[in-house]
């Protein structure tokens, strides 16, 4: 794998952090803002919102300009977002840092997705998409955790400081190592709305709504679920979600190894699976060995999901894919909101704590029929181009032997 990969990885690492450290930090943020914690919430909505407006929006910018000199535009937005709410002197002025920094995350998978599949050969595109989303696993397992103790101990102004310098190093790692790839001559932003158009690719965000929409669903309130059912202490909970995110570095790599190889199969099994394991802990949540057990599988097979579904749609939006695969990436945040909503709602309800695992088990078994559904549509069109093929070749002959005659 390229060299390059590492600069886009640790790009990926960067977005990741920032992402999600701001959970473990909300009750510091709100101490020093005096807001409410659910105020302080709005940092989290406000970053999500952000991904899905500003991937079409800085995705349609980048056709303009060469996709090195795009990725490292928004490295540059990405430091100005953290730096911003490193510094900021009220909590209106932090929330535009999130969003700001949030303007960068669709885009730069989007593009980076494109990026890191260009550099390889075909047979090797979901290798090199799991080599760059490896950055955002890591994120879950080192990022997050360090930052969040840094922020407990320090300062959480001290946490965005440290991101900001993550994007910094990113920033020149694509300078130096990403090669001057320009936009494909001839491609304007209507052919890249175009690509929407396509049944396949609309099938494919649909999964990915779904399927890491699940993942969402439980794991929005795994602390609850932790302590209040588990038996957990609130103090092994950080270390709880490392766990989660070892089960997304492993299931990011197995989806990289193998959709190359099966990619239709792959998303088969990986969505059957994270249904079966949703559903179970509603049951294994009331027991701690269980449920550390569980939460390891839920990482891993709802990340193996992520590189198929992001090459099946650089595959399916291969004439201009920028767009789509940015649009991709706004459609995990989209899951991760719906599913976030649904949870509140059944445990709103009185159904329970845990009944938010069995919301995750029913998108992730809508995601599988929806997959399900995708493969028999490409079945359908290899079947129906034999039959064109086959007639094609069948016409000649008679002339032929007319011909003869």
């Amino acid at each position: 794998m390229p060299l390059a990969l590492l600069a886009l990885a640790i790009g990926a690492f960067g977005i990741g952090t920032t992402e999600f450290v701001i959970m473990g930090l909300l009750p510091e943020v709100a101490a020093e803002y005096q807001v409410s914690i659910p105020t302080a919430g709005y940092l989290v909505t406000g970053y999500g919102l952000g991904v899905v407006l500003g991937a079409p929006l800085m995705t349609a910018l980048g056709t303009r300009v060469s996709r090195k000199n795009m990725l490292m535009l928004l490295m540059g937005l990405f430091v100005a977002g953290n730096l911003i709410s490193a510094v900021a002197p009220a909590f209106g002025v932090m929330l535009t840092g999130r969003v700001i920094a949030s303007f960068t995350h669709g885009a730069f998978f989007g593009i980076g997705s494109i990026v890191a599949a260009g550099m390889v050969a075909p047979h090797k595109k979901a290798g090199a998409l799991s080599m760059m989303f490896t950055g955002l696993t890591l994120a879950n397992v080192v990022g997050v955790p360090f930052g969040t103790w840094l922020g407990q101990q320090v300062s959480w102004r001290a946490t965005f400081f440290v991101v900001a310098g993550l994007g910094v190093i990113g920033l020149a790692g694509i300078a130096q190592l990403v090669p001057d790839m320009p936009k494909p001559a001839g491609v304007r932003l209507r052919d890249e709305v175009a690509a929407f158009r396509n049944v396949q690719v609309l099938l494919a965000m649909a999964m990915t709504v779904l399927g890491f929409g699940g993942v969402f669903a439980a794991i929005t309130y795994i602390t609850p679920m932790l302590t209040d059912v588990a038996g957990y202490a609130p103090g092994s909970v950080t270390w709880l979600l490392v766990l989660f995110g070892l089960g997304m570095v492993v299931g990011n790599l197995i989806g990289g190894r193998f959709a190359d190889r099966a990619l239709m199969p792959l998303l088969y099994v990986s969505l059957a699976g994270l249904a079966v394991v949703l559903a179970l802990f509603t049951v294994t949540a009331h027991d701690k060995v269980a449920a550390a057990v569980t939460l390891f599988l839920i990482g891993a097979f709802g990340f193996a999901t992520v590189p198929p579904l992001q090459k099946r749609v650089l595959d399916q939006a291969a004439a201009a894919p920028t767009l789509a695969s940015a649009g991709n990436i706004g459609a995990f945040n989209l899951g991760n909101s719906l599913a976030a909503w649904l949870g509140g709602l059944v445990i709103a309800g009185g159904l329970g704590l845990t009944a938010p695992n069995w919301v995750g088990a029913a998108l992730a078994v809508s995601a599988l029929l929806v997959a399900l559904l995708s493969g028999s549509l490409d079945r359908r069109t290899t079947r129906n181009g034999s039959r064109v093929v086959a007639g094609a070749g069948a016409t000649p002959e008679p002339v032929a032997v007319a011909a003869q005659r």
